[in-house]
């Protein structure tokens, strides 16, 4: 009940969103006073509307977005009645009409700024000093985190009877201590675990020295046999090693949280990280294409694949089901910094198109102004709809191929 609580409230969520984004296109439109004629949450059949002025404002049947029209998008619509000329969106400056266009993707930085604010002065922001690689995961010191069993090398699953069981937990180690010594060699950070382990064999029997809350303590135990790449080789070929069946516990916590005034700074410095994050995103996602088609056929599912809307509420659903609220609005977060990213690309149909378009008028009326020759005038969107419907068609195939895959193999959170 939870999860399907989860998914509705996250889909919800990403509705909410999407119609503000309208919503920032009416209000800056009417703010210049271009002819705003229609606003709509939703497609398909009328639900309900009602009339304000000379904009008519209602719900569709079908939940899955929304719509504002603004009269005279381009000099090609069809869409002027008679005395609204002066008023139609084309013929507006084009600082205008950038802001007009720009409005929908500001209104997504805006709702992920705020909740951002809002987290890291309530549930915290993820540490920037938390080890996120290996490299720095062996500076940690050796405070360790006990396996209930030893687990093959990406494996994501719960122990089975086939596991060995964790020789940590034989050994009746906990949670928290620190490693110091094995079998004599000093341990001085969680690197040094590591690197003695891999000198060891499956099956040796190992002493091991400790600090619990302050004192020292000793116990031995019988190594196990896992299957590990090497450590100067995060990607290379697995092979036999001794394991011990322990995590490494960071010295550092994986979040802060700040005050009022503190979390602004925060909320800027996780921007910009998560700016460099999807700016990565957008370009890896064509190389992410076989890979979904992969998790389609049966293959395993990339958890770096681009997930749709159908996945994100899944994920949602996930969140609420292990009553982890900060990853639900994370996922909140980083939805609407990509739709506004996204619906700024120079591409028609989205809002950047628009936006290049408009801009390249203004540059090449400048040009030609400056070399004596006449404006060209505004350019014939209908020459560019070969290529704004070879965008749409790319952009529909590759959004049904990530619901699909969302579908029949979705990528998941948590374990089960």
């Amino acid at each position: 009940m939870s999860y399907l609580l989860g998914v509705v409230l996250f889909a919800l969520a990403i509705l909410i969103s999407v119609s503000l984004h309208e919503a920032g296109h009416l209000l800056t439109a009417k703010m210049f006073g271009m002819k705003v004629t229609k606003y709509f949450v939703g497609f398909g059949p009328t639900v309900w509307s009602f009339q304000r002025g000379e904009t008519e404002y209602g719900l569709k049947g079908i939940p899955l977005g929304g719509f504002c029209k603004i009269v005279g998008m381009t000099p090609q619509d069809d869409d002027v009645e008679p005395g609204d000329e002066s008023r139609v969106m084309w013929r507006y400056p084009v600082w205008k009409r950038t802001i007009v266009m720009a409005a929908g993707s500001i209104t997504h930085f805006a709702l992920a700024l705020i909740t951002i604010w809002i987290l890291a002065v309530s549930a915290g922001l993820p540490n920037p000093d938390f080890p996120t690689t290996d490299a720095q995961a062996r500076k940690e010191p050796a405070v360790i985190q006990l396996s209930p069993c030893v687990v093959p090398e990406n494996t994501l699953r719960e122990c089975t009877p086939a596991d060995a069981a964790s020789p940590a937990a034989q050994a009746q180690l906990r949670d928290g201590d620190r490693i110091t010594s094995i079998n004599g060699t000093p341990i001085g950070n969680y690197g040094d675990l590591l690197t003695t382990l891999r000198s060891l064999k499956p099956g040796d029997t190992t002493r091991i020295e400790y600090v619990r809350d302050g004192q020292a303590g000793s116990a031995s135990t019988v190594l196990a046999q896992t299957q590990r790449p090497p450590l100067d080789d995060p990607k290379g070929a697995a092979a036999p090693v001794a394991a011990l069946g322990v995590g490494l516990v960071p010295s550092t916590p994986t979040r802060v949280t700040y005050g009022p005034v503190g979390a602004f700074g925060a909320t800027a410095d996780f921007t910009g990280q998560l700016a460099v994050g999807t700016a990565q995103a957008l370009q890896r996602i064509p190389q992410k294409v076989p890979a979904l088609w992969t998790a389609l056929t049966g293959g395993e599912r990339d958890v770096d694949t681009p997930i749709s809307v159908v996945g994100a509420s899944r994920l949602g659903g996930e969140a609420v089901q292990n009553n982890a609220w900060l990853v639900f609005f994370m996922l909140f977060v980083s939805l609407n910094f990509f739709i506004g990213v996204f619906n700024l690309l120079p591409l028609l149909p989205v809002d950047g198109g628009h936006i290049a378009i408009a801009w390249f008028e203004r540059a090449r009326s400048w040009v030609y102004a400056r070399i004596g020759r006449a404006d060209p005038g505004r350019v014939d969107y209908l020459k560019l709809m070969p290529f704004t419907y070879a965008v749409i068609l790319i952009g529909g195939a590759f959004t049904l191929l990530t619901i699909a895959a969302d579908v029949v193999n979705p990528i998941t959170l948590f374990s089960r």
